[in-house]
């Protein structure tokens, strides 16, 4: 393979973005990273599927992360920093696979859009917890009719209940349901309170409330992005809302211990159980890939703002880690707050549909029980809005940068695309405002397993096979000033892509056994969100073999070479030319020559 310039291929030359700056700290970028574990959707899709399994689930995530995870996390990293540019321009590397980076813009669109919701449950809470009464706490509920719930259920009644199930069949009383007030209070944003609120019919219930909600966190975003457009402001917004995420979250931690049940499940949660080994070799598949952010590409375009000689090897360890601290500290919650609602019910009782998203709605029922009800309520709800916040205005960030590297006319209206851009976000989430929004959600993370599976199998043959391994240990070797053990290689070409073949079955699934509970509606989302981003990779890729020119071997092989490949300092420009040597750069960087044959 050889290089070639965008002259040369007849395309338009890339150009830098000069103002586009660097984070303040380096250390910004693994908090920007960190950060990304805050996609809470990942905790409540099934409670039981995935974090059931306690501490030791979790043991072969450890597993998934050397192998793959940590890889991939460098080879991102890489990309992003050696070009200076987001997850579209950084496929100069390989233009064939340019459409991933388009696929990403829009995997991040899509999920803003499902994901508004984490953000507005949190704002309901907590302006509603102003009130001197709660409406969701047993004082302050409004009539519920004939439902039962925890608060109209008395201990004798739960008792004989009990006794009931233990002398008959479970199967007369398994449908049975204790209604926890707080879910009771979510629901009544929309019209009825049947059955099926969540899920498997094609009515959706569109809520003017939400919809009121969301133009106000819309509203808070655009905020954010009017004061710290800036780079290097940006990530010290962020490292200040992450490290206030995390100690709201411990505090809030440290006061669920002493609820009724709490050291009961944070014993189940560090109890070794043999299945558990064997739930989260499955399980913890999904969670590995929710490490690169919601739209695919974030962690490349967050490593762009890296100075050059950043050592990614040690932050992308270090981004590993400080993500499973964000997953077993919200795990811990999650039991905790579980193992509370089993002590307030007959265990007879089904509370799968209340608890399935135990961290957004459940959880305020059990705060309302507590000392300062209202301050805690506020406390815990904000972490979990800050978190959300933190989620949606990186991946915006991320799509911004790469618009911009992507489309120089574009840098000129900055202000204008921002704002037009969140604005068409706000606009657009409007239609998740309903009932079955938390279905849309839910699905959405759960088929995107299988998306970024796909994405990064097409990430390693473009980088270690296309790109070549003896090119990308030299980049990288010139990039960090350090070896690049070539075991490492060996791993990112034939290891990790058996794994991403692994998750990509267990992703189809688990896909399948999600939709079997969705409606007809969610399942043409999905294939959408599936089918199209996957379709669109090599029909770009033939887009672009078809704008070169010779016979079809020709045009695609110059598909495949590296464009405008080099690093944006013009120091290290000159430095990386006299290290590729003539014999493999084919153009000089001020200078076009004909194509070497």
């Amino acid at each position: 393979m050889v290089y070639e310039s965008s002259y040369e291929s007849g395309r338009k030359p890339f150009t830098p973005d000069l103002q586009r700056g660097k984070w303040e700290k380096p250390t910004d970028f693994i908090f920007a990273c960190c950060g990304l574990a805050l996609k809470l959707d990942i905790f409540v899709i099934s409670y039981w599927f995935f974090f059931d399994m306690g501490l030791f689930g979790i043991l072969p995530y450890y597993f998934y992360m050397a192998v793959y995870m940590v890889p991939l996390l460098v080879i991102h990293s890489f990309m992003g920093q050696f070009s200076s540019s987001g997850f579209i321009s950084a496929f100069r590397l390989s233009p064939f696979f340019k459409g991933m980076g388009y696929v990403s813009v829009f995997l991040s669109i899509a999920s803003l859009l499902f994901y508004a919701i984490f953000a507005i449950v949190p704002l309901i809470f907590i302006l509603h917890s102003l009130r001197p009464t709660m409406p969701w706490s047993c004082e302050g509920m409004g009539d519920v009719g004939n439902l039962t719930t925890l608060c109209n259920l008395n201990i004798s009644e739960a008792d004989a209940i009990s006794t009931l199930a233990n002398d008959t069949n479970f199967d007369m009383l398994h449908t049975t349901e204790i209604h926890i007030p707080s879910v009771l209070y979510f629901k009544q944003h929309f019209e009825s309170l049947d059955e099926d609120f969540f899920g498997v019919d094609d009515v959706s219930q569109f809520s003017w409330i939400l919809a009121g909600f969301s133009v106000m966190v819309w509203g808070i975003i655009a905020l954010i992005f009017r004061y710290f457009t800036e780079t290097a402001k940006f990530g010290k917004l962020l490292r200040y809302m992450i490290l206030t995420t995390l100690v709201l979250l411990l505090i809030c931690f440290s006061r669920f211990l002493f609820l009724p049940g709490a050291l009961d499940g944070l014993l189940n949660y560090v109890n070794p159980r043999e299945h558990t080994m064997l739930n989260g070799a499955v399980s913890m598949t999904a969670v590995v890939l929710q490490a690169f952010g919601s739209g695919w590409g974030s962690v490349m375009s967050l490593s762009s703002f890296n100075g050059f000689k950043t050592n990614i090897m040690s932050y992308s360890w270090i981004i590993a880690f400080g993500q499973t601290l964000v997953y077993i500290l919200f795990g811990m919650v999650s039991f905790i707050l579980n193992h509370y609602f089993r002590t307030m019910s007959a265990n007879s009782f089904d509370l799968y549909v209340e608890t399935n998203w135990v961290l957004y709605l459940s959880s305020a029922s059990a705060l309302a029980t507590l000392e300062w009800a209202n301050l805690w309520t506020i406390l815990y709800y904000s972490m979990l809005l800050i978190a959300s916040l933190i989620v949606m205005i990186t991946q915006i960030f991320t799509v911004l940068t790469s618009l911009f590297d992507e489309f120089e006319i574009l840098r000129e209206h900055k202000q204008r695309v921002t704002y037009g851009f969140i604005a068409f976000l706000g606009l657009c989430s409007f239609l998740f405002c309903t009932n079955h929004s938390i279905a849309f959600s839910s699905t959405a993370s759960l088929d995107s397993i299988f998306t970024y599976s796909v994405m990064h199998l097409l990430l390693i043959l473009a980088v270690v096979w296309i790109y070549g391994r003896e090119r990308f240990q030299r980049d990288i070797e010139f990039m960090l000033g350090q070896p690049f053990a070539s075991w490492k290689i060996f791993i990112l070409r034939y290891i990790a892509p058996l794994f991403l073949i692994y998750t990509l079955l267990i992703g189809l699934i688990i896909s399948h056994m999600e939709h079997i509970y969705k409606s007809t509606l969610v399942l043409y989302i999905s294939l959408i969100l599936v089918v199209i981003p996957i379709l669109f990779i090599p029909g770009y890729g033939m887009y672009i073999t078809y704008l070169n020119t010779g016979g079809f071997c020709n045009r695609f092989r110059r598909a495949c070479r590296p464009t405008d490949w080099y690093p944006q300092e013009m120091e290290d420009r000159q430095k990386y030319e006299e290290a590729v040597g003539n014999s493999d750069l084919t153009h000089q960087l001020y200078e076009v020559t004909e194509e070497v044959h």
